[in-house]
């Protein structure tokens, strides 16, 4: 099939590059024009594992260019993959949705399928329906008609490649038969499981989906805070939760709080869509407080440690939100690294991808550093922000040697207790004695 995808950001980028990858013909669009011209040079403007080999595996399958009307015209299912950023009162800004949807009902001169892949509030589809109809033909709605599809994404960044080639699941929302079927021949070649819902209710099952996740975390960051101070092991409890099949191990690892660009927008923006309908989502808020606190109370306890912090060096080993990925929105380490900075500690920091992200986030008011060993010298305490592979092989006995104080901080319970302290560490971790 001939496809467009507007918006190549992790979610329209990721979705072109494996449509193509499946056999169609894929033309993604983008505003930016030296993001587009990096990606003609064979480049990848993020972060993501298998993207760049995918992308050049398949080069003669998808055009990157900016030209927003060509691309509408040749294709017969029109993605829409724009980002949809918060708004301070919580709410998603659907400013560039809208925008596309009205460019796609200026550009086409023939019905086409148009997709909505970004992340919505519910009823978004029906708005970008009206958009469409008013914008089209003569513009009082007597021209061509479209066909409007909700189809949520849901992946993870740093296994985003793998999570669409081989999905959970493809959930589809429309009433539409042709673009049922459209659809269904689009995903073929997956050979997932495919949801058929209408579209109120695809577009409700993502935020649904997060939210209930980051509460998955938030649970289990409480019941670490009662393991600490009951004497208790996370890491045996969530195994004996785990193996519950109602419960399942996956999101009961005990941390330093969820981050990234999905999680918080999504609660954020699925409270701001109850209170809009009349429900009041209190349990979400509750989730975000814990996400709060867990950050907050990881500062004290090495404030507590360390007696205060001012005058303190401090290294960080771990800036991006998650493993395999550079992307640093919303990311816990931010609050921490602020936090601690605000007590006037120095602060040097090491992350394998994201140093660039965070020098536009923290400019000269920390010191970057060329790898994870040069981190620990003079520091009097590391902190271990994300569980990146190379971290948890870290020679301990190498970063001891050049530390000022022993004191180590493991926000993802990388090490194991006993085993750090038995190396002269002053070791802390969540949830564990």
């Amino acid at each position: 099939m001939k496809i467009a995808v507007i918006g190549t950001g992790y979610v329209g980028l990721v979705a072109g590059t494996c449509f193509a990858d499946m056999g169609h013909d894929v033309i993604c669009v983008d505003i930016d024009e030296e993001k587009i011209k990096v990606l003609n040079e064979g480049k990848v403007p993020i972060y993501e594992p298998g993207l760049e080999e995918l992308i050049a595996k398949n080069k003669a399958k998808i055009v990157f260019t900016t030209d927003f009307d060509d691309a509408v015209r040749k294709s017969e299912v029109v993605f829409i993959a724009v980002g949809t950023p918060p708004k301070p009162n919580g709410g998603a800004d659907l400013s560039y949705v809208e925008n596309v949807a009205r460019g796609i009902a200026v550009a086409a001169k023939k019905p086409k399928i148009v997709v909505e892949k970004s992340t919505v509030p519910v009823q978004t589809c029906e708005r970008i329906i009206q958009v469409l109809d008013c914008n089209n033909g003569d513009g009082n709605g007597n021209g061509v008609k479209h066909t409007v599809v909700s189809n949520p994404e849901f992946l993870r960044e740093g296994s985003a490649v793998v999570d669409f080639l081989k999905p959970d699941r493809v959930v589809i929302g429309t009433d539409n038969e042709k673009a049922r079927n459209a659809m269904e021949e689009l995903y073929a070649p997956l050979k997932a499981e495919m949801v058929f819902t209408d579209i109120k209710s695809a577009e409700l099952i993502k935020h649904a989906s997060n939210s209930f996740l980051a509460a998955k975390i938030s649970f289990i960051n409480s019941v670490a805070n009662v393991c600490e101070k009951t004497g208790a092991d996370i890491e045996m409890v969530a195994k004996g939760m785990g193996l519950d099949k109602r419960i399942g191990p996956s999101f009961l690892n005990a941390g330093i709080g969820y981050g990234g660009f999905c999680f918080p927008k999504d609660v954020e923006a699925f409270i701001a869509i109850s209170e809009k309908n009349g429900y009041d989502f209190k349990i979400l808020k509750e989730v975000q407080d814990v996400n709060k606190f867990q950050k907050e109370n990881f500062v004290k306890t090495v404030e507590d440690a360390l007696w205060n912090l001012n005058g303190k060096t401090i290294g960080i080993l771990g800036l991006a939100f998650k493993p395999n990925t550079d992307d640093m929105r919303f990311a816990p380490s931010i609050d921490i690294v602020n936090a601690l900075l605000k007590e006037g500690a120095k602060v040097k920091a090491f992350d394998p991808e994201a140093m660039e992200r965070a020098k536009t986030i923290f400019g000269d008011k920390i010191e970057y550093c060329k790898d994870k060993y040069e981190v620990a010298e003079q520091a009097d305490a590391v902190l271990f922000l994300t569980e990146w592979k190379q971290f948890v092989e870290i020679d301990l006995d190498k970063m001891k040697k050049s530390m000022k104080q022993f004191f180590v901080f493991d926000g993802r319970n990388i090490f194991k207790p006993k085993a750090m302290r038995a190396k002269g560490f002053k070791y802390e971790s969540i949830g564990r004695l």
